[in-house]
């Protein structure tokens, strides 16, 4: 079967492939020649475990995610549904004010979901969220952990304000919809969490 690279980074090559006549996509982590074989091995397989189990865990919390079919972790291969939708960072710009803060609102209800099982994305932007069924499809859980630290999840949406900021520019009112989803769906004290975001905001001005 040959597979289609529809992307490249640091750490891994995103293809799509096929799997059980699914169309899926494979996440295939990349070897660095710069370590020591066992130990970028281990780095590899651990990673990738992780990460599946994010994918789980984020399943079980009620955010959507990609389906699994497979996991190879001698390998750090992670086989699973290929999301043929829009990704929000290619759509949210063209969007009526009011569809725009449906879909912000709903992706903080998403991350509050998160937050409540102190899942920590760790990469929440708009490249890593796909519309499909009227539903926001978060994937990419590389960069994720289990955190139930304030600090975490204050950098955590952070990241989504700064990518915001950065690539739907004209709308600053969206982050502010996230943090009215967030609020609504967050068990814990949400004004918490926002008072760290400023924090962190501080922090970098004084940098």
């Amino acid at each position: 079967m040959i597979e289609k690279i529809i992307y490249q980074g640091a750490e891994a090559k995103i293809c799509v492939s096929k799997y059980m006549n699914f169309d899926v996509i494979k996440k295939r982590r990349l070897k660095k020649g710069y370590r020591i074989k066992q130990i970028d091995n281990s780095l590899i397989s651990s990673r990738t475990k992780e990460e599946t189990k994010l994918i789980i865990e984020a399943r079980q919390a009620g955010v959507s995610v990609p389906i699994i079919y497979d996991v190879d972790l001698q390998n750090g291969v992670i086989t699973m549904e290929y999301l043929k939708g829009k990704r929000i960072k290619d759509i949210l710009n063209d969007l009526d004010e009011s569809k725009r803060a449906c879909i912000c609102k709903k992706i903080g209800e998403s991350i509050a979901r998160f937050h409540n099982n102190n899942i920590i994305h760790g990469d929440i932007t708009t490249s890593n969220m796909i519309l499909l069924d009227d539903k926001i499809h978060f994937f990419d859980f590389g960069l994720g952990e289990v955190n139930s630290e304030l600090e975490a999840k204050g950098v955590d949406l952070h990241v989504l304000m700064e990518a915001i900021e950065s690539t739907h520019s004209k709308y600053s009112s969206c982050f502010d919809y996230v943090l009215e989803g967030y609020k609504k769906e967050l068990k814990q004290d949400a004004n918490q969490v926002i008072k760290k975001i400023q924090e962190i905001v501080k922090r970098g001005r004084y940098r």
